[in-house]
């Protein structure tokens, strides 16, 4: 069996066409919504709404940690705008190029800046959404748990430790373990670039200790400190930023 993994994929509906090229199956760990690429601020829905000036400096202000400004400075650019429904707008968008990429079969869960309600209407057959749920692939048991932790990015997917935890309890043993985020570990969590700590949850991390399945797939750090390490038995991959690479992590056994 060879299964292509996928995480960020932001908004790359062009090589998420081709991610499954010569697999028996994908798997997409979320993020698939591109709101501003830190990479390229003209590119994503904030840009296409305020314009790659108010990108530049959004950024700025993030990165520099200072996110009440970066609050203060959305607030103002998104007076007597309807946000919800503007940005409901531009995710359906992207979501109806994302979704008809997927190759058959597909088997996904959230990302952080996901919004799960939408994605009921644009998974086709072939397309097993999966959220605290397990499923059989070639022999192998994988479980899924979607979203993020609260942080104060805010982003559209952040759930509470306890309703993580949970999700993650109700998986059982499985094989691969399949995650947005990674476990709390420092190494996986500092991204290099951003030079900040993304957050990592320590429910994964007790998981990964308690049930030592062969594999923890996530990604959300889009540039980490360590891409990989081993916990106990368990091999941990950080499966790296489609959006930049267009490169799909392979799994083979």
């Amino acid at each position: 069996m060879r299964v292509h993994v996928v995480s960020d994929v932001h908004g790359n509906a062009e090589g998420l066409a081709r991610a499954g090229e010569g697999a028996d199956a994908l798997v997409c760990l979320g993020d698939l919504v591109l709101f501003l690429d830190y990479a390229d601020h003209s590119r994503g829905i904030f840009p296409e709404l305020f314009g790659t000036e108010a990108a530049d400096r959004i950024v700025e202000l993030r990165t520099a940690r200072r996110f009440e400004e970066a609050r203060e400075l959305s607030r103002a650019l998104w007076d007597g705008i309807d946000r919800k429904s503007a940005v409901e707008a531009a995710v359906r968008k992207q979501y109806a190029e994302l979704f008809a990429a997927f190759p058959t079969p597909t088997y996904a869960t959230y990302g952080n800046v996901d919004i799960p309600p939408l994605w009921p209407e644009y998974a086709r057959p072939g397309t097993t959404v999966l959220d605290g749920e397990r499923v059989e692939i070639g022999g192998l048991v994988f479980g899924f748990v979607g979203g993020g932790l609260r942080s104060p990015m805010r982003t559209p997917y952040e759930i509470d430790d306890e309703t993580y935890a949970a999700k993650l309890a109700a998986l059982g043993d499985v094989d691969v373990l399949c995650s947005h985020i990674p476990p709390d570990v420092p190494e996986l969590c500092y991204d290099t670039v951003a030079r900040r700590f993304e957050r990592g949850s320590s429910a994964l991390l007790e998981t990964i200790r308690a049930v030592r399945p062969k594999y923890a797939l996530f990604g959300h750090v889009h540039q980490p400190l360590a891409r990989r390490m081993r916990i106990g038995a368990t091999e941990c991959v950080n499966v790296g930023h489609f959006a930049s690479t267009a490169t799909p992590w392979v799994l083979e056994w």
